[in-house]
């Protein structure tokens, strides 16, 4: 019998990974997306339903034609800069979309629900390493958004037997090995792309923004987590839950994380080519340091994120960044 997953933001970047991921877990993924941020082509391992979280009677309609076993939610609007100066827009979007999303679940009796998290509803933690323990204080609308739709889950799990699993990372790099999906956005602001396209020529240099912080080499610190690595969790939360053994958050990241520096000079490693760079002035509310730990992840999923080693990321983001693209 075959085993449907609806995805939402199925047609994004890591959306479309977990996609290829679930598909080669013996699923059938279903992706749900609006195509605002989506693209058509990304779409390549199961069927497509474009429709937007706010339209609950196509997301009924979903459920009802396809009747998923659970629910791996990606979609969201990400953008911290946006976030902070067009709050009601993530409010909106994230949150109604989610409430929309989680009540057509249940309501259809899909009651394992799988949720893409953010290290953002942390806030500001310089220098720690996070865990799922640590206070959530999240300092502009995306993280707050995110934060509330983790509230959402656990009051439906209160109120109707939802499970659910939550994930949260900072950031993700890389692309599938085999190339046929990878990260593209339009603009992009992710650093490695930025880096790629300034080693490609697609733009003159690089932009290092802050180059004083308290650091071995003054830029500023992130974690990175592979893209597969992330998906491969992801997949692991799903056979959690199908295995009754109740509602979990895990943290995904290194716990070490890389410097600006650290992922130029990966860059020119990898791509034997030099990365043209300009100095510019720290950007507000940038945290010198943030990392999370992945321990129960480990322990609790049997999580192993061998990709995530910033030359491979970048080993596999360069292969595609050379071939592949989308064009709708």
């Amino acid at each position: 019998m075959t085993k449907n997953v609806l995805v939402t933001g199925g047609a994004g970047y890591i959306g479309s990974h977990a996609c290829k991921a679930l598909s080669k877990a013996g699923y059938t993924p279903v992706t749900l997306d609006n195509l605002t941020t989506g693209w058509r082509d990304a779409v390549k391992f199961g069927p497509l339903v474009q429709a937007d979280l706010m339209d609950r009677a196509a997301l009924d309609a979903a459920f009802a034609e396809y009747q998923p076993v659970a629910v791996l939610h990606f979609a969201a609007l990400s953008q911290v800069g946006e976030a902070m100066a067009e709050p009601g827009k993530y409010w909106r979007n994230n949150v109604s979309g989610s409430l929309n999303l989680i009540e057509a679940a249940v309501a259809a009796g899909c009651m394992n629900f799988v949720f893409s998290s953010t290290c953002a509803t942390y806030g500001d933690r310089d220098g720690e390493i996070l865990d799922e323990d640590t206070p959530q204080a999240p300092l502009n609308a995306y993280g707050a958004s995110k934060r509330a739709i983790e509230d959402m889950l656990i009051d439906f799990g209160s109120a109707h037997g939802l499970n659910h699993v939550i994930f949260r990372y900072f950031n993700v790099a890389g692309a599938d090995p085999e190339g046929e999906i990878g990260e593209f956005h339009r603009p992009e602001t992710h650093l490695i792309p930025l880096i790629l396209d300034a080693v490609d020529g697609k733009r003159s240099a690089l932009t290092i923004h802050g180059t004083d912080y308290p650091t071995p080499d003054g830029t500023c610190i992130r974690d990175y987590v592979h893209v597969m690595d992330l998906v491969d969790a992801h997949v692991k939360g799903l056979e959690w839950l199908q295995a009754d053994k109740g509602s979990r958050v895990f943290c995904l990241g290194t716990g070490d994380g890389f410097s600006v520096r650290e992922v130029v000079d990966a860059t020119r490693h990898v791509t034997n080519r030099q990365v043209p760079m300009v100095d510019g002035p720290r950007r507000g509310g940038d945290a010198v340091k943030l990392v999370c730990g992945s321990q129960r992840a480990k322990t609790d999923l049997g999580w192993t994120p061998d990709r995530s080693t910033m030359k491979q990321m970048i080993a596999d983001a360069w292969r595609w960044h050379q071939a592949g693209d989308y064009q709708q």
